[in-house]
C-alpha cells in the first residue's frame, strides 16, 4: 500500500499515524472541524477536512469518508474502533470503490455484529453459549414468562445490535421482566434501529475474559492469549490487563481452542477479538465477537512483542501471518488504564475544556502511552472524551501495578477533570492487587470502600488551586492534588 486513509480520530489516529510511519506508508487523515488543531492532525501526512462537528455529520458519514479516500488515492482505510469500524455499508463502500478495508470481512461483521445470529453461528459450532432464547420465537408474553421461568431469574435482557452497555437490563424478580424488555426494545430501537432482544441467565460476578484472534486471507487463524477487562463500570471497561489477573493454567489453551474456532465459523481475517464470561464455578461462555481492534490492544502488544496494527495491514496487502501457534506466549504482564476527561464526583460526567497544563510521566522502557491530546488541545463535548491510555510492562503483576500507581501519580493535567484519582484508588484496593476481582468490582469499591469520601478530599485540594489553572503561565510543577495512592 502507498497511502491509507485514517476514518478516526484521538489516540488511535496518533497510533496507527505512527505504524504507517513505520511501514512508509503515507497517512492521510480525515477531520471534523473541532479536530483540524488535533495532535493527530498535526502528525499526519495529508489531513482530509470533511466539516461537521458530531460524530454523525463526520466520522459516521461513509459518503464523506469515500469521497476524502478518492481525493487522495487511498489504497485502503483503517477504520480503527469505534465510528465505522464494525459498519457493512464502508465495507460495501470500499469494495465498490476498490479500495482495501483494513479489517475482516462483510460477512463477519455482520454475522458477529448481530447477537442473535453470532449466538446462533456458535450454537451450530459446538461454542458454549450462556443458556436463553430470542425473543422472536414469541411474541406472546405468557409463553415468554414460561420460558424465562425455566431458565430461572436472575436473567439479562439483551439488544441484537447492541454495544458500549446500551440495550441490556438485569432481571431479578419474574414482575420486572416485561418492563425490562419493553425498556430494552425501545433503547435498542433508538440507538441501534434495531428494536430486537433476547434473554439470556444473567451469569453474575462473572470474570471478563477475551481472546485476541488474528487470521490472514489463506485460512491461517491464531490466538494471542487472553486479556482480563472484568473492571468495568456500568459495562464500560475501566482497566485491562494481559495476562489474566489469576493462574489460567489449562483453561487458557482451551478458551484459545475455541476462540479460533469461533473465528473459523466466519472464516476471519484480521484482528478481532472473541470475549467470554467465566464464571465463579469454573464454566465460560461465548458472550460476542468483536470485529476491529480493541482499545485494549497494547497490553497484547506488550506481552507478546507484536504489532498488531502492523500485521492488520500486512494481512490486508494479501501477506500470510508469520507467527505460529506455538510461538504466541506472552510475556510479562501488561496494565492498560483509560485517562478520561470525566468527573467521577458527578456520576462520570464528560468534562469538555481546554487542557492548560500538561505533563507526562517521565519516559521509561516499560511505560507506554497512547496519547491523543497536547498541551491546549480542547476536550470537545461532540466525541468521547478519552485522552489518554497509560500502558505498563513489568515481570510480575504486583510490579505492573506499582508501576502504574507511580506513573499515575507523576501524571500532571490541569484545565479538565479527569478520572485520574478514581484510577489509582482501583489500583491501590488489596482485593484488585489479589486478582480478587469480577464485573462488579467497581460497584463494590464505591459503595463499601468509600471511595466518593476520598475522592472529595482530593476534590478540595483540587479547588484550592482552581483560579491558577486557568492562567496558562502558571507554575503548577508541584506534586499533583489528586495523587493519593498507596502501597501493598
Amino acid at each position: 500500500m502507498q497511502c491509507v486513509l485514517i476514518a478516526n480520530r484521538g489516540e488511535i489516529a496518533v497510533r496507527i499515524i505512527d505504524t504507517l510511519r513505520q511501514l512508509n506508508i503515507k497517512s492521510a487523515l480525515v477531520v471534523s472541524d473541532p479536530d483540524r488543531e488535533s495532535l493527530a492532525a498535526e502528525l499526519a501526512d495529508i489531513v482530509v477536512p470533511i466539516g461537521g462537528q458530531s460524530a454523525l455529520e463526520s466520522y459516521l458519514d461513509v459518503n464523506k469518508i469515500l469521497q476524502a479516500a478518492k481525493k487522495v488515492d487511498a489504497d485502503g482505510i483503517h477504520p480503527g474502533y469505534g465510528f465505522l469500524s464494525e459498519k457493512v455499508e464502508l465495507v460495501e463502500a470500499c469494495e465498490q470503490a476498490n479500495i482495501k478495508f483494513i479489517g475482516p470481512s462483510k460477512k463477519a461483521i455482520e454475522i458477529m455484529g448481530d447477537k442473535i445470529k453470532s449466538r446462533q453461528l456458535m450454537i451450530s459450532g459446538n461454542v458454549p453459549v450462556v443458556p436463553g432464547f430470542d425473543l422472536h420465537e414469541s411474541g406472546d408474553i405468557g409463553v415468554v414468562m414460561e420460558q424465562a421461568r425455566k431458565l430461572g431469574f436472575p436473567l439479562m435482557v439483551k439488544a441484537a445490535s447492541g454495544g458500549g452497555g446500551k440495550g441490556m437490563r438485569a432481571v431479578y424478580e419474574e414482575k420486572d421482566l416485561n418492563g425490562a424488555i419493553e425498556s430494552c426494545q425501545r433503547e435498542a430501537g433508538s440507538s441501534f434501529s434495531d428494536s430486537r432482544v433476547f434473554i439470556e441467565k444473567l451469569i453474575e460476578n462473572p470474570r471478563h475474559i477475551e481472546i485476541q484472534v488474528f487470521g490472514d486471507s489463506r485460512g491461517n487463524i491464531v490466538h494471542l492469549n487472553e486479556r482480563e477487562c472484568s473492571i468495568q463500570r456500568r459495562h464500560q471497561k475501566v482497566i485491562e490487563e494481559a495476562p489474566a489477573s489469576f493462574d489460567m493454567g489449562e483453561l487458557r489453551l482451551r478458551m484459545g481452542d475455541v476462540a479460533v474456532k469461533a473465528a473459523r465459523l466466519v472464516e476471519y481475517e484480521g484482528a478481532g477479538t472473541v470475549e467470554f464470561i467465566y464464571s465463579s464455578e469454573g464454566d465460560f461462555y461465548f458472550l460476542e465477537m468483536n470485529t476491529r481492534l480493541q482499545v485494549e490492544h497494547p497490553v497484547t502488544e506488550l506481552t507478546h512483542g507484536v504489532d498488531l496494527v502492523t500485521a492488520q495491514i500486512r494481512v490486508a496487502s494479501g501477506e500470510p501471518l508469520t507467527w505460529s501457534q506455538e510461538e504466541l506466549r506472552p510475556k510479562g504482564h501488561a496494565l492498560e488504564v483509560r485517562l478520561y476527561a470525566e468527573d467521577p464526583l458527578r456520576d462520570f460526567m464528560p468534562t469538555p475544556g481546554e487542557i492548560v497544563k500538561l505533563n507526562w510521566p517521565r519516559k521509561r522502557d516499560w511505560l507506554r502511552l497512547d496519547v491523543g491530546v497536547k498541551e491546549y488541545s480542547k476536550i470537545s463535548p461532540f466525541y468521547d472524551p478519552m485522552i489518554a491510555k497509560l500502558i505498563v510492562h513489568a515481570d510480575t503483576r504486583y510490579q505492573a501495578i506499582d508501576r502504574m500507581i507511580k506513573v499515575l501519580g507523576e501524571l500532571q493535567i490541569y484545565g479538565v477533570i479527569t478520572n485520574q484519582s478514581y484510577l489509582i484508588e482501583i489500583l491501590s484496593q488489596n482485593e484488585f492487587q489479589k486478582g480478587n476481582i469480577n464485573t462488579s468490582f467497581i460497584e463494590y469499591m464505591e459503595i463499601e470502600k468509600g471511595l466518593r469520601k476520598k475522592l472529595e478530599s482530593n476534590l478540595s485540594a483540587f479547588l484550592s488551586i482552581a483560579p491558577a489553572i486557568h492562567n496558562r503561565d502558571a507554575n503548577l510543577d508541584t506534586e499533583h492534588p489528586f495523587k493519593v495512592g498507596g502501597q501493598r
